[in-house]
């Protein structure tokens, strides 16, 4: 078989083998102002004056990018295109400094009139642990280490196990 064919290890049709890396997360909203104002408060800079383009993007830290399309857009190039229904369509996870600023931000978002679906509770893996709703109703957990000491080695939150105690 011709290398222009093979998908790993070697070289591809272009010289260079297909190695697919995550660039981007995107977030298509009903709502792009209102989106845009939750993630501000969860430390995301976004462009001033963001709310007015159908399309943002923002550059995180390590290189990866955040993508907000409306619905309009999404349907310019996908007529077909339907808003899924059923359950939340993505779930990010964001590393706080601390419990405190777990419990802080959540009553943040909270108080700022988002949906708070699990309110910070002590999660049996070792972090404070909280989700808060964006506008469009898909789940933000806030998450930190418990203590110094349960610090996990790396940064990624473990999905909650059915039936958490996590109150509602």
């Amino acid at each position: 078989m011709s290398d222009s064919y093979k998908t790993t290890g070697t070289a591809g049709a272009y010289g260079r083998p297909m190695t697919p890396r995550l660039d981007a997360i995107s977030i298509i909203t009903a709502d792009l102002p209102a989106s845009l104002a939750f993630y501000r408060r969860l430390g995301l800079a976004i462009p001033a004056g963001a709310e007015s383009a159908p399309h943002v993007e923002v550059v995180l830290p390590g290189g990866q990018r955040v993508l907000w399309d409306t619905e309009d857009v999404i349907r310019s190039f996908d007529p077909d295109w339907e808003r899924p229904t059923g359950g939340e369509r993505l779930g990010l996870a964001f590393l706080c400094d601390g419990p405190e600023e777990v419990d802080a931000l959540y009553a943040e978002l909270t108080g700022a009139g988002h949906t708070g679906h699990l309110k910070p509770w002590d999660a049996v893996w070792g972090q404070r642990y909280a989700v808060v709703l964006d506008p469009d109703g898909c789940g933000v957990s806030l998450f930190a280490p418990a203590s110094p000491a349960a610090a996990p080695a790396t940064s990624a939150a473990p999905a909650a196990p059915a039936g958490s105690p996590g109150e509602k």
